[in-house]
Parts: structure tokens; C-alpha cells; sequence
């Protein structure tokens, strides 16, 4: 089994001079591409020298070399946020140019290096596969159904009423599926039944 894929907990930075030029590495989690681009366009400093970036979110990713040659910046920002098992993240490293040219490889080195110190240096907490379940229930059922979903780690995402009783959304834990499903029959005796719907 792979190691599970990990998730920044929060905004991280990381600074470093390389041959007169000064890098500076800015990373958060993202869940959209908007909200990526978002975060580029937050942090990128238009003084600088070059803003460059990657993004990852599941199989979704783009990288920019914001005029730094073709494949030395965003590509290298992408291999170490892959490199680091970190998904659902964006990175920035803005560039102010110091007067030293530093090469392709150079550059290549320089953009993912100090990418992947940020990331290396920032707060990482474990990406939990959720699952969404869907379920009616009377109104009878609804305060124990709650009471003993939230020992799960059950959040209940949407609830609407109507005259019958109660209709819920509930995200939670992939592996914590089947036990949900179970407690859910047994606590309403077979009235409810909780369909997946992801």
C-alpha cells in the first residue's frame, strides 16, 4: 500500500538567496483550480523578476514559468509537490533577479528546490478519503441518528424537513462507511437506509 497523500494544514512560506537572486516560496491548500489561480494572483509580487507556480489537485494540475526558459521553473515547483506526496496544494516562487544568470539547470535546481524546502518546513496533515451518504429518517430517529453519527466523524452537510420526518447529506470517512450504514438500520430498525451518492 502507497503512503497516503498528505495535504498542507495551512499557508507556508520559505525564502532563500541563490546567487545574488532572491527566492521566495509560497504555499497553501486548494480544492479548486479557482481557488489556485486565486492564490497566485494573492501572492504574486508584479516588482518581481518572475512569479512562478504549480498547482496539483487529484489528477488536476497546471505549472507556469512565468517567462523563465520553457520547463526550468513550473515543472520543477510541480516535481516537488509531487516529489513530497502533497496533493490539493498550491505553490508560488516569485523571483527577484540578481544579476548572476544561473543556467537551466541552475534555475531548474533553484525553483524546485526552494519549493520543495517549503514544503518540507510546513505544517502536513493526512488527506482522509470522505464518502457522501444519503438518508430519510423520521422525526423520531433524528436526535439519536445524530448523537450516534457523530461518534462516527459523520458531518452532516444539508437537512430539510417535511412532513414525514427528515432528509440528510452526511460526509464521512471512506472507511467508516459500512459501520455508518450499519448503526443507521439498526437505530430507526430498518426504516432508514443510507445510499451512497458519490
Amino acid at each position: 500500500m502507497s503512503d497516503p497523500l498528505l495535504a498542507l494544514a495551512g499557508r507556508c512560506r520559505h525564502e532563500q538567496d541563490i546567487k545574488k537572486s532572491r527566492f521566495l516560496a509560497q504555499g497553501a491548500p486548494v480544492d479548486t483550480p479557482e481557488q489556485a489561480l486565486a492564490f497566485v494572483q494573492e501572492v504574486s509580487d508584479p516588482a518581481a523578476t518572475h512569479n512562478c507556480w504549480a498547482y496539483r489537485i487529484g489528477q488536476a494540475y497546471r505549472f507556469n514559468d512565468d517567462g523563465e526558459p520553457g520547463g526550468t521553473a513550473g515543472r520543477p515547483i510541480l516535481q516537488a509537490i509531487e516529489g513530497q506526496g502533497i496533493d490539493h496544494a498550491v505553490v508560488v516562487v516569485t523571483r527577484w533577479y540578481g544579476g548572476i544568470k544561473l543556467g537551466a539547470g541552475g534555475l531548474a535546481r533553484a525553483y524546485g528546490g526552494t519549493a520543495a524546502e517549503c514544503l518540507r518546513l510546513a505544517e502536513r496533515v493526512p488527506i482522509v478519503p470522505m464518502a457522501t451518504l444519503a438518508l430519510s429518517c423520521d422525526f423520531a430517529d433524528l436526535a439519536l441518528l445524530k448523537a450516534r453519527l457523530h461518534e462516527l466523524d459523520v458531518i452532516i452537510e444539508n437537512e430539510t424537513f417535511s412532513a414525514e420526518g427528515a432528509d440528510l447529506l452526511l460526509r464521512l470517512p471512506e472507511t467508516r462507511v459500512d459501520e455508518a450504514q450499519t448503526r443507521i438500520t439498526d437505530i430507526t430498525r430498518g426504516r432508514s437506509v443510507a445510499r451512497r451518492i458519490d
